[in-house]
C-alpha cells in the first residue's frame, strides 16, 4: 500500500470569502488520492512574534502550528498580496518558525493570486525569500 503524502495547506488570507482560500480548496479537490490535506485554521490566533515569549514550546497557538508543520510531509501556501507584500498574518506565522526549523527541507509549494494584472508577484517573491531563508524546499513547476 502506497504511503499517503500529508500536506498542510495554509491560506494567507483571513477573509471568509477569500479567493486565495477558494483557490487552495480547488487545488485540494483536484489533488490525487495519494495526498491528504489538513487545512491550517490558526493564522489569526497567533500572537505577534516576540522572541521573549518563545520559550520551551512557545504559546499554545504557536505550538499547534509547529506540531502541524512537523507532522506534514509537505506544505501548500496560497496567499494574496497586500500592499505589495505578504499579508502580515502569514509573515507573522513564518517569523514564529524561523528558529524552530519545521520548514527545513520541507517540500513547499507557493501560489499567489491577486485580481491585479501582476497576479501577486511581489507577495510571491517576498514569500519565496522568507521560505528559502528558513530552508524550505521550494517546489516549482510540475513533478
Amino acid at each position: 500500500m502506497e504511503k499517503k503524502i500529508k500536506v498542510l495547506a495554509i491560506s494567507g488570507s483571513l477573509r471568509q470569502k477569500s479567493s486565495n482560500t477558494a483557490l487552495m480548496n480547488a487545488i485540494i479537490a483536484l489533488a490525487p488520492d495519494s495526498m491528504t490535506f489538513t487545512i491550517y485554521h490558526g493564522l489569526g490566533d497567533l500572537p505577534h512574534f516576540n522572541p521573549d515569549i518563545d520559550l520551551d514550546e512557545g504559546p499554545v497557538p504557536v505550538h499547534e502550528l509547529r506540531t502541524q508543520l512537523k507532522e506534514a510531509d509537505a506544505v501548500l501556501i496560497c496567499t494574496p498580496e497586500y500592499g505589495n507584500g505578504v499579508p502580515c498574518v502569514l509573515k507573522n506565522a513564518l517569523d514564529w518558525i524561523v528558529s524552530s526549523g519545521e520548514f527545513v527541507n520541507k517540500p513547499t509549494a507557493v501560489i499567489s493570486a491577486s485580481p491585479t494584472s501582476m497576479g501577486g508577484d511581489k507577495a510571491h517573491a517576498s514569500l519565496l525569500l522568507t521560505l528559502k531563508m528558513i530552508n524550505a524546499e521550494i517546489v516549482e513547476g510540475e513533478r
